[in-house]
């Protein structure tokens, strides 16, 4: 299966969704982004290009050519965006094979590459970011940064990109540009001289990864633009250069896309893939200082060095296609740090200079109880008071009763007891003894 990368992405930075996009700051330097000074307001808004034409000088003044010189010709190697004085985005495919960054150059406001015009600035890299999460194998998180060596200066020809937040509604801008200096036809061996651009438009992403157009190889941070029927498309050498679409309310316009990759160029249903800027507007903040927040996104990888030389003019690095993985880390240049010998012998205790503490002798003998004054307390003797004689005499005691003990006493008793009751029964009728 035939991919063709387009080596490269583009990003612009916006303020906010307002007519006029004034910008502030150093990273705007007080200028405004996504305007072309040099383009007539007769032309602004209409369908310049079909099918692909040349562009005219200072059409689209934040593309950039970033150019390798061991690639033969005009050296082009990507495309890019200028969204800062300092700094140009681009795509992270672009250098799995670049040696050494150094060695790179990046040409601003220009239109042939071959014959620089007057307003055209030419600056060396300093510094590459590439979107940690990158993954060469299925070409996710294909973005990265540019840090020029110093600041580019605005002119007619020279402006600033507009990247779009979150306010913009990418899905509403209905005219759609691409441009770069990549081939004129899928089969082109090198790139083109001149700037070309194309009107596209953005194509539902759901569609392209339907069975009989990318079949899910799309990913959600990615756009789709082109034309179902082919025809109009980046091709190689176009990769890092933008995707632009005008504001509906405004004359300026949005960096929406950066261009990565695409089946063939130009083919039916097969249309150009590009990275999102909206997505990944807070990650741009973040790597050009603009987001302070602690929980900004994780830093790029800072690489200036990579294991291979460059492609020649006209190829793709293998190491980007799909079914490759991600380039290794160059090897170390030197062994790694060890701690040095050291000096003298280590530290230990000095020699006591005195006796240690000891206790004073007592200067007087210890506190004994002082002796008593007065004999101890003892419990006074109890006097009793004797009882009064008694007054009157005790009266004297009966004599006891005498206590008849003789024998039969009980049965006598009764007897008599019985006796004296027949007598008074007997009297009680009336009869006599």
């Amino acid at each position: 299966m035939e991919i063709l990368f387009r080596q490269g992405l583009s990003t612009l930075i916006l303020q906010a969704a307002v007519p006029t996009r004034k910008l502030e700051g150093d990273f705007f330097q007080g200028g405004t982004c996504g305007v072309r000074p040099t383009t007539s307001d007769e032309d602004q808004g209409k369908t310049r290009v079909v099918g692909g034409t040349s562009a005219q000088e200072g059409a689209w003044p934040w593309l950039v050519s970033i150019q390798d010189p061991e690639i033969p010709g005009t050296g082009h190697l990507c495309g890019g965006s200028l969204i800062s004085t300092r700094w140009v985005l681009t795509a992270a495919h672009c250098f799995v094979d670049i040696r050494n960054i150094s060695t790179l150059r990046v040409v601003i406001g220009a239109t042939q590459l071959t014959e620089l015009a007057a307003g055209a600035e030419v600056r060396e890299v300093a510094r590459l970011l590439v979107h940690e999460d990158y993954n060469a194998a299925d070409q996710s998180n294909d973005i990265a940064l540019l840090e020029l060596d110093r600041p580019a200066e605005c002119n007619l020809y020279i402006q600033l990109g507009c990247v779009p937040n979150g306010t913009v509604d990418v899905s509403e801008l209905d005219i759609c540009y691409v441009a770069g200096w990549g081939a004129t036809t899928a089969r082109a061996q090198k790139s083109s001289d001149v700037l070309q651009e194309a009107q596209v438009h953005l194509i539902d992403v759901q569609l392209c990864n339907s069975s009989d157009w990318y079949a899910g190889d799309v990913h959600t941070h990615n756009l789709c633009a082109g034309h179902p029927e082919g025809g109009i498309d980046t091709c190689q050498g176009d990769s890092g250069g933008p995707l632009m679409c005008k504001d509906n309310d405004a004359d300026n316009f949005w960096v929406v896309g950066v261009t990565s990759w695409g089946r063939g160029c130009a083919r039916a249903k097969r249309p150009g893939i590009y990275t999102s800027t909206q997505h990944f507007y807070n990650w741009i903040l973040a790597q050009i200082g603009l987001l302070p927040d602690v929980s900004a996104p994780t830093t790029a990888r800072t690489w200036g060095y990579y294991p291979t030389a460059a492609q020649p003019w006209g190829q793709f690095p293998t190491a980007a296609r799909p079914t490759q993985n991600p380039w290794p880390r160059p090897p170390a240049t030197q062994p790694p740090w060890t701690r040095p010998p050291a000096t003298h012998p280590p530290w230990t205790r000095p020699p006591a200079t005195q006796p240690p503490w000891t206790r004073p002798p007592a200067t007087q003998p210890p506190w004994t109880r002082p002796p008593a004054t007065q004999p101890p307390w003892t419990r006074p003797t109890t006097t009793q008071i004797p009882k009064p004689p008694p007054t009157t005499a005790p009266k004297p005691k009966p004599p006891p009763t005498p206590v008849d003990k003789s024998c039969p006493f009980p049965v006598k008793k009764l007897v008599e007891f019985f006796t004296r009751m027949e007598k008074l029964l007997q009297a009680l009728q009336g009869k006599t003894a």
